[in-house]
Order: structure tokens, then sequence, then C-alpha cells
């Protein structure tokens, strides 16, 4: 049987699984793909995979959040006021925004780019780049002091889904979900911040 070519492979994936398969790609992959397979604009799409109702249950069981059942509906309920249906998907659901659509994916003003939910200072332009992935990227979080992130306004956390090992990152403020932080980013650092435009919230700087 004759091999499909890569690109129709992809426009017949369904929204989710390419959604999926992008977000966890290296730079280097994501840059070296045909603008047209990575071009059209999806809906958000989720990063965590869907787990059997035994699975997810055991995932309820193991959950260590101090807020009550019932605590988190109210404070869902907040954020749903406060947020846009696309900013409560990536930031309290762990949605992600498709590839190329963000608003802050090209900007190059100066500025510091802030949490959508809290406004806590997250990255500096200064620290931009372009990765060729399709989200934007920085080589460290705002206030990074070598490799001391203990100033900083983000954390990171182990994400086991979809049967990866990857870290996401998440606002110390109000544990928005920004992105993950993959290893193949520009030295010194050598960190790559996938981040969300969705999540984040730029701020100029005076004079500007």
């Amino acid at each position: 049987m004759a091999a499909r070519p890569l690109g129709r492979m992809l426009g017949e994936m369904p929204g989710r699984m390419l959604g999926r398969m992008l977000g966890e790609m290296p730079g280097r992959m994501l840059g070296e793909m045909p603008g047209r397979m990575l071009g059209s604009r999806r809906p958000l799409l989720p990063l965590r995979s869907p787990l059997p109702s035994a699975a997810r249950a055991a995932h309820r069981d193991t959950d260590t959040d101090p807020l009550t059942k019932q605590a988190q509906e109210a404070a869902a309920t907040d954020w749903k006021k406060k947020l846009t249906p696309e900013q409560f998907y990536v930031t309290r659901e762990k949605g992600t925004e498709p590839p190329f659509s963000g608003i802050y994916l090209n900007n190059t003003e100066s500025g510091i780019y802030c949490c959508v939910c809290c406004n806590a200072p997250l990255f500096s332009s200064e620290k931009k780049y372009n990765s060729g992935t399709g989200w934007p990227s920085f080589s460290e979080a705002y206030g990074t002091c070598g490799r001391d992130e203990s100033n900083t306004n983000i954390v990171r956390r182990p994400d086991n889904s979809l049967g990866l090992r990857r870290t996401e990152v998440v606002c110390k403020q109000c544990d928005a979900h920004l992105g993950h932080v993959f290893d193949d980013g520009p030295t010194p650092s050598g960190q790559r911040f996938c981040i969300n435009s969705i999540s984040l919230n730029f701020k100029p700087s005076s004079g500007q």
C-alpha cells in the first residue's frame, strides 16, 4: 500500500489529536514543517488526553488541592465572570490555542507580559524570541537570576499526560495554566517557555 503524504495525513487528523501532537513537538521540528500544515486556525485544543472514567477517578483521589469541591466550583464561577470563554478554557482548564494564532506571537514591543488572570508579571520582552513553533517563546521568566526562579511568578509542575514527561508552567499567584517549558531554547539558558498568548496581558514599557 502506498504511503500517504504527511500533509494529507495531518489534514485528516481530528483537531484534538493534531493539537496534542503539535504542542509536544520540539521547536526545531515544528519550524521545519511547511506553513500550509500549521497555518490553519482550529478551535482551541486541549493539552490533556481523555482518560477512562476509572483513571479520572483515581486522578481525583490523588489530588492534593486543599480546596473543597464546592470551593473549587465557586472559584471557577468567579473566573468565568472575569475571563472570556477562551481565556477560561486555556488558563483554568489547561487548554491551548492553535499555533500561529496568538495575538502576541509576533509582538516586538518592549514591555512586560503579565498573567491575564491576576496581572502578575511573568515574562519580559527582552527574553522573547522567535522559536518558529507558533507560540510566543521566552528564554527565561521575569525575575530569574541565573538559574534561580524563586523571585519569579511562575511555578514548574510535572506533567505526565499524553504518556509524555513534560513540565507545565503555571502562575505562582493564581495557578493559571500558561504553557510548558522545554530544554531546546537558546543559550545561555537553553530553555524555551512555550506560552499561550491568551494567558498573557502585555503591558508596554512607559514612554511608548
